[in-house]
This record gives structure tokens, sequence and C-alpha cells, in this order.
């Protein structure tokens, strides 16, 4: 018997480890169990880290604040590693929308809190802290009290409300999501439909007859014009030429053309006639098309090519190459010359077999020395993250500064790195079962650290007089705005259902119903568009909380 109260009573460095080990296990296990085809999922941990709380099993409160912020940073700051390549594109195309639809959520929320108020006869300040409950948002709760001891108001009945709302509001936005999910949404809207297009490419072939054109050298075409294009072939007469920036175009020349989407009209009147060839199919065999010329698709693996624009590695002249266009994650690019290289991109290269066989040296090509996570580099990435959730940030008309916190500052940190890493020669590449690793066990830690945390002494609190008042106004103020906004938002056909729940999940601060939504749903749309809404959603509720005490109390 010593023996187990050594590994589950007594604290100790090892009873912590085996105590989160425990709960972490059996709660992915437990939720795996589907009851009429739902599960839980990841969430299960936190249920799971409740029940072990609640019986009386506790850590050392400095190893389980270690292990909770730990986990946590380490998720949301892989998880905005994980969308940072795409994330300004994204922010480009649709983030937008995605952001008013998690103000809505976030305005619907606080308006109904506050009309809360005089219907139940709750203080404002207790129904702060029932709203920072509801949306899982400690930081929230921080801004709050800072605001209630500048008043000279003490903060215990609000902390009290937060502590007792936040599970059922973690809990909450995962029951609403099975609700819109059962009631609401059709099979169309479970494909996955990508926030922007995941192909920024478009291929067409096309006869030289402009005589503009004609006698000038594909340099002099391209600075002569707007339009972004790479020309990979070229066919004049029976003979397939490579073109390089100095070959001249002359009529009659077939000229395989690689540009954007929204350009392909344009290269009709630039060249003359399209030839109806369909180079836009999944699948082509592109070395079949001439055998003097090949295809190759190259990994980038040179360090010292992270960050490198296109046009300064002169690949035409010193190779007699082509770079068509450049995989980078599920996103194809277009090759053009001030496009920056990032470790791990996929380039595809066209040319003469032995000058392709050149330049593979020069990429690098080991897709080996891609298989070992960069995890120097993500540490470091945790480092400045943590550093930027602790910057004060003072805004008009408040005595006290707001913090992004263990939450925010990784996250915003890692969409940073991960989309502007390679301009400061930042390698931040991580293969993709490497990240869902590290994101999977971050979560995995702070579930079952923050269902422990929460489980000691939960049944007392919630059986005290204002208790379940404060739990069923805690519940109402999680789901009612995530229903009504979903409801809305699945009715305007624009989005498929994992972009609606990332938007709910960001904006109600939960990384716990983002693991189910994961769990439960196909494709990354879900984290993209919780990545996107989630840093503006979490900053103005901290400015809401903070200016709901100054200006109301």
């Amino acid at each position: 018997m010593n023996f187990l109260d050594s590994l589950f009573l007594t604290h100790s460095s090892v009873q912590t480890v085996v105590v989160i080990s425990l709960i972490i296990s059996c709660g992915l296990a437990l939720g795996k169990i589907r009851v009429r085809g739902i599960s839980l999922g990841i969430a299960f941990v936190f249920f799971f880290g409740i029940l072990v709380g609640n019986i009386g099993i506790t850590v050392d409160a400095t190893a389980l604040d270690y292990a909770e912020t730990f986990g946590l940073s380490l998720f949301v700051y892989c998880l905005g590693l994980h969308v940072g390549p795409n994330f300004f594109g994204s922010l480009r195309h649709e983030g937008m929308a995605l952001n008013l639809w998690s103000l809505a959520v976030i305005a619907v929320g606080t308006v109904l809190a506050l009309v809360l108020v005089p219907l139940t006869g709750v203080s404002l300040p207790d129904m702060v802290g029932v709203l920072c409950g509801a949306t899982t948002n400690t930081p929230a709760l921080g801004a709050a009290s800072q605001a209630m001891a500048h008043k000279g108001l003490s903060g215990g009945s609000l902390a009290l409300a937060t502590a007792v709302t936040y599970p059922l509001g973690v809990v909450g936005v995962i029951i609403a999501m099975i609700f819109l999910r059962r009631f609401f949404v059709k099979p169309a809207d479970l494909k996955v439909r990508p926030i922007g297009d995941d192909d920024e490419t478009y291929i067409a072939q096309f006869v030289v007859v402009n005589p503009a054109v004609a006698g000038k050298t594909i340099a002099e075409v391209a600075a002569s014009t707007r339009l972004k294009f790479v020309i990979s072939r070229l066919w004049r007469a029976d003979k397939v030429i490579v073109p390089l920036a100095d070959t001249q175009l002359e009529q009659g020349d077939n000229v395989l053309v690689v540009t954007t989407r929204e350009d392909e009209e344009a290269m009709g009147l630039l060249f003359g006639r399209r030839v109806a060839k369909d180079y836009n199919k999944e699948q082509i065999d592109w070395n079949a098309i001439d055998a003097n010329v090949e295809s190759r698709v190259l990994v980038v693996t040179r360090p010292a090519l992270n960050g490198k624009r296109l046009g300064e590695l002169q690949l035409r002249h010193t190779y007699g190459i082509n770079v068509s266009r450049v995989l980078r994650g599920d996103i194809k690019l277009l090759a053009t010359d001030d496009l920056r290289l990032q470790y791990g991109d996929r380039v595809t290269v066209v040319g003469r077999h032995e000058a392709v066989n050149n330049v593979e040296n020069f990429f690098g090509n080991s897709v080996k020395t891609l298989n070992e996570p960069n995890i120097g580099s993500i540490f470091l990435g945790i480092i400045l993250g943590m550093a930027l959730g602790a910057v004060p940030i003072s805004l008009p008309g408040m005595d006290s500064p707001i913090r992004l916190g263990i939450a925010g500052g990784p996250i915003i940190m890692g969409i940073i790195v991960g989309a502007l890493g390679p301009k400061m020669h930042f390698i931040s590449y991580t293969t993709r079962s490497a990240s869902l690793m590290l994101r999977k066990l971050g979560l995995s830690l702070y579930l079952a650290c923050l269902g422990l945390d929460s489980g000691s002494g939960f049944l007392d609190t919630v059986i005290r007089p204002e208790g379940l008042e404060w739990v069923a106004l805690g519940f109402v103020i999680t789901v009612v705005p995530v229903v009504i906004c979903g409801i809305i938002c699945l009715r305007s056909h624009k989005f498929d259902f994992g972009t609606v729940c990332g938007i709910l999940c960001g904006s109600m601060a939960n990384p716990m119903a983002l693991g189910y939504a994961n769990d439960t749903l196909q494709g990354d749309t879900a984290s993209v568009s919780y990545a996107t809404v989630y840093p503006l959603g979490m900053f103005l509720r901290v400015v809401i909380a903070q200016m709901l005490i100054m200006l109301l109390v």
C-alpha cells in the first residue's frame, strides 16, 4: 500500500507524472466510446480530470501549474506554426468575414450577460465573472480583477463565479456543436471547403499569334506587363525547347504557361490562341508529354536557401531549368521571381534530364532530413511567445494595461514565425506528423491539469446558494450565442461546418472544443479559422471585461 500511496497520493515529481499520465490515458481511451454516433474524443481528458480531482487526488500545485502552462503554450504555439504559412493569405481572402462572425458571437454573449443582470438580480461583477468562465477566458478574468482592485473593491466572488462556470463553459461549446450538427448541418456542410483556393496556379497552352510579342524575349514580354506567369516549355515546329529569359518568341510557337487563375484569360490576349487541352487535372504524367524534357519535384532542404527569393538564385541562367510551381503545405504557388523559398517547400523543376540532376543537389532534396523535427526552433518560439504574452498593452481610457497571456502570445508568435520566419531566415519547418503529435500532447497536458484543478472541491462550490445559479447562467451565456450565430452562419452556406466550428471555438477562446472538432471532422479548416479569429476575439474579450468593470460598477 505504501508503494501505491507514493505513486498516487504522496506529492512528488513522480506522483505528478503518474497522475497526469493516468488522466490522459484513461481520458483518451474513454473519449473513443461512441454513444449514438457521438464521441467526445480528447475532450474526455478534461472530464476524467474533474473526476479524479473531485475524489480527492491532488498533485503539487507548482508542478500542476507548470504542466498546465507548458501544455497550453505548446499547443497554441504549434497550432499557430501550423496555420502560419497560409494565415495571411486566408486573412486576405476570408479573414474579414471570419472575424465579423466571431465579433457577432462576442457581441451576442456580452449583450446577453448585461440583459441577465436586472433579470436575475446577480451583481454586475459576479456576472462579469460568469461571462469570463462561460467564455473560458482567464486573461479576461485577470483584467477584470485588476479593474476591481483599482476601484478598491474585492474580486473574490468574481473569481469564484469564473471557477464555477468554467467547466460548463468548456463543455457548452461542444454541446452546442453537437446540437448544430444533429439538427442543422446538411451533408454538403460536412464537405471540406478550403478557406481561399489551395491552388493558386493555372496551366494552359497557347499559340503565339500576337505580333506584339513575336520577336521579343520572354524577359521583355514579362517586363512589359503586370501579369505573372512562367513559361515552362516551348514547342517550335517538332522541336521542344526549355525556355530561358533570353529565349525569343516567334509566330506559331506553342508555349505551356503557368499563371494564376485570375490572369488566365489575359494570357490569351497576351499570346494569342489557346489550345483546348486541360492541364489542370489531378493526375498528369508531365514526363510523357516529351521525352527530351523532364519534370521533377525537388524538396528544399538546404538551410541556406530558406528565405531566398527565386529570382536571386539565377536558376535559368546557371542550370538551364525553369521552376514552374512551388508546393507549400497544401498550397500550390506560382514560382515568380519575388517568391521567397521556405525550408520544406516542394518545387517543380522543368528542364533537360542532366540539368535537373545538377539542380537537385543545389536544392538539397533530402527527404530524410525533413523527417527530423526542428525541436529547437519550437522551444525558441515558445520563449518568444511567452515574452510577447507578458508585454503590457496600454489602451486609452484604461488605467491598467492588458496582456495577451500564455494563450494569446504563443499563438500569435507561432503565426508570425510560420508566416514570416523565412524572411528572417528562421527555419520553422516541422513535419505534419510531428506538429500533430506536439499539438495533441500539449492539449492533453492542458486539459488533464485543468480538469484536475477544477475538480478539486468542484461539487462543494456548486452547491453554494449562488453556485447553481451561476452555473446555469454561464451555460446559457455559452450556448445561446454559439447556437444563434452558428445557425445563421450555416444558413448563409458560405462556410463548411469545420470552418464554422473553428469560428465558434476561437470566439469562445476554447481550445478543448477545437480539439473535439478536429477529432470529429475532416480537414484543417477548423484550425485555420480558429487561428484567424482567436487573437482578435481574445483581445476584445479582455478589453470588454475590463471596460464593464471600469464603466458600469
